[in-house]
């Protein structure tokens, strides 16, 4: 076989280093009868796998357990809307479609944090590298001594009974590659695994134990586990944060706990506890 001009995007000649996807073989481990997943699909671009999994919820086409992989995205998001670029097949950026209708929707906001927990647990199995998790969805790893952020989660309600969670996670990412000095990547974290097969299938298990497992508890984050595993592996608690947040408020305080809610509780230099449950956060110093 003579392969296309290496020069074209998207050819899966273009970085040896980087081989595409195997959408057989993760099809093949992971649809499974009486499993989470139901399909799994492979695209080489698209501009964002959320925006095309909620579209597809909205007319009926997407069952629960569909999972979307990109190659490359072109418009991925984060959250606020900010952009998310990497270069193609430097990294895994994927959506499922979950819908947890046994579960009150009161409980749905905890399914980023969820999310982050299972996504640091799959890879401290099968990267062999520690993912601390920044409130509410960033996922941080260590390069130099430094935090740096090497991906992200976005959740957004799809139709009227199911939520689209994004993850966009770097994975082979270069130091010159990177969008901003603070981004990292699994690589330059030492990981001692960044194929990406193998790393797509411990996370995608992990999160189906996790969801099972809140669901089972009516997803009540205590009885599950899940609040408990969340706030020790939370690189947030302990600092000292600033949250801004929407209307230009900002508050600056110590962040103490993650409450039953998910949101993020803040203790300020009033001797006020305030609870955050959306806004951005800049990690300001330990304590």
């Amino acid at each position: 076989m003579t392969p296309r001009d290496a020069s074209e995007p998207n050819n899966r000649w273009t970085d040896l280093d980087r081989p595409p996807l195997n959408a057989t073989a993760l099809r093949k481990a992971l649809v499974l009868e009486g499993g989470l997943w139901s399909e799994v699909r492979v695209v080489q671009r698209t501009g964002s796998t959320n925006s095309d999994l909620v579209a597809r919820a909205a007319e009926g086409l997407a069952v629960e357990g569909e999972v979307l992989i990109a190659e490359e995205q072109t418009a991925g998001r984060g959250r606020l809307d900010r952009q998310w670029t990497a270069p193609p097949r430097s990294g895994l950026f994927f959506s499922v479609l979950l819908r947890p209708t046994d579960v009150p929707v009161s409980h749905w906001g905890w399914l980023p944090l969820l999310t982050g927990v299972a996504v640091a647990t799959g890879l401290s199995r099968a990267a062999g590298v520690d993912t601390a998790l920044k409130w509410p969805n960033d996922l941080l790893v260590t390069v130099g001594g430094e935090e740096r952020k090497a991906g992200g989660i976005l959740a957004e309600r799809a139709a009227d009974d199911g939520v689209v969670i994004g993850v966009g996670l770097n994975v082979t990412l270069r130091e010159k590659e990177l969008p901003v000095p603070t981004a990292g990547s699994l690589a330059l974290a030492g990981a001692a695994n960044t194929d990406r097969d193998p790393l797509l299938r411990a996370v995608l298990r992990s999160l189906e134990e996790w969801y099972r497992r809140w669901r089972t508890a009516g997803g009540d984050p205590a009885s599950s586990g899940l609040q408990e595993t969340y706030a020790a592996g939370c690189a947030t608690l302990g600092r000292v944060v600033r949250a801004e947040l929407p209307g230009d408020r900002t508050i600056i305080g110590e962040a103490v706990a993650v409450d039953g809610d998910g949101r993020l509780v803040l203790a300020t230099e009033e001797g006020v506890q305030e609870p955050v449950g959306a806004g951005d956060i800049v990690h300001l110093r330990g304590v």
